[in-house]
């Protein structure tokens, strides 16, 4: 007889270690679905630094210091990128934002001699204005994001290739101006301070506003968040506002760091800054758009082309990378959400069977007391 009972406690043991050891495995795969981008990052940046060839250059504080100060730019636009797409709407415009900014920036503090609060000044309300029109034409006429902030984009960099004629404008840019994106706070570039102020303030937007909450319920399901009373069209507009903000933010930091401005400069942002976007929505909170990921989605491709660089690789490496981390990226971010969806879907069922069990079990329990209450 005790045998069969400690047979039978050893038999009942063993789905619970099985399902704890399912429990565990489904943890550590979580953790590698979320840290995964960051853990592949400290490989790269491990790799780089102790292999014999590029070691001692990439590990070099000049070189870091540029990887950290340089894609504080590109960072800026990413989140730019990352406001309006929390909602599910693309504004491809924001690099074009920063491209004719970079040109505003450059000539009114330059040839024209403006102060650099005003100029500042009119580099983000241009911005706004650039996210106001594209909001109106996306969240209030209903045309599509994607053509809109392409043909947006498009514009922009004509309009910066007319007034630049296609030259650089370095003219009279003060001196003063230029040190700050070069300059460092305790050993780390300004521009880097600069990307994770920002950082923090669109993540706690985002994360732990009710205008964050909203974006991504729209994000979620656009005619559900309609019928529950909130203004879609309102938060929609808004977030393209934001994201010309930034824009222009980046704009004003890129004339800082290079002292100049081209009608190029906006292209050089825009595949870098979607690939880092695409490249966060599959970390960190994997199948949505956030900061954080965001951010070190950026870093991943900075660090992984300046490593290659410093490896002898021929000029054609880096938008190659940027190209094929791109579609990977998106690949990556698009299946990480499909799965994420049929989890929800096959959890409701579930949910609801346990509820329902929990309740018949309810009853059940209440007849039992009853009957044994009965004289």
């Amino acid at each position: 007889m005790a045998t069969e009972i400690r047979a039978g406690k050893q038999g009942g043991e063993r789905p619970r270690a099985s399902l704890r050891e399912v429990n565990v495995g489904r943890v550590a795969l979580h953790g590698l679905e979320r840290g995964g981008l960051p853990i592949l990052l400290i490989i790269m940046f491990a790799f780089f630094a102790l292999d014999s060839k590029s070691g001692t250059a990439f590990t070099s504080s000049g070189n870091l210091r540029n990887i950290l100060g340089n894609q504080a730019v590109t960072g800026l636009v990413a989140l730019g990128m990352v406001v309006p797409l929390v909602s599910g709407y693309f504004d491809l415009s924001v690099a074009g934002t920063t491209g004719i900014t970079n040109v505003a920036v450059a000539a009114t503090i330059g040839p024209h001699q403006w102060p650099v609060i005003g100029t500042i000044a009119f580099a983000l309300a241009m911005g706004a204005l650039i996210g106001f029109i594209n909001g109106f034409l996306v969240a209030k006429m209903r045309l599509s994001g994607f053509v809109v902030t392409l043909g947006s984009y498009t514009l922009l960099g004509g309009l910066s290739l007319f007034y630049t004629k296609g030259s650089f404008i370095t003219e009279k840019i003060p001196a003063s101006f230029g040190q700050w994106g070069s300059a460092t706070l305790l050993g780390i570039p300004r521009p880097f301070w600069l990307l994770i102020i920002v950082g923090l303030v669109v993540w706690y937007t985002l994360a732990h506003t009710p205008f964050g909450r909203y974006l991504e319920s729209i994000g979620s399901n656009e005619e559900a968040a309609r019928l529950v009373g909130i203004n879609v069209t309102r938060m929609i507009w808004a977030s393209f506002v934001i994201s010309g903000v930034l824009g222009a933010i980046a704009g004003v930091l890129e004339t800082s760091r290079a002292g100049s401005a081209s009608a190029e400069t906006g292209a050089a942002f825009l595949f870098p800054a979607f690939t880092a976007v695409f490249l966060g929505a599959t970390t960190i909170r994997p199948g949505r758009y956030n900061v954080w990921g965001t951010l070190v989605g950026t870093y991943f491709v900075a660090i992984s082309v300046s490593g290659l660089t410093l490896l002898g690789a021929n000029i054609w490496v880096s938008p190659t990378f940027n190209g094929v981390a791109l579609i990977v990226a998106v690949a990556l971010s698009t299946l990480i959400a499909r799965a994420r969806e049929r989890r929800s879907a096959l959890a409701a069922p579930n949910v609801a069977r346990q509820s329902g069990n929990g309740g018949q079990a309810s009853l059940q329990q209440a007849g039992s007391n009853a009957s044994a209450s009965d004289p």
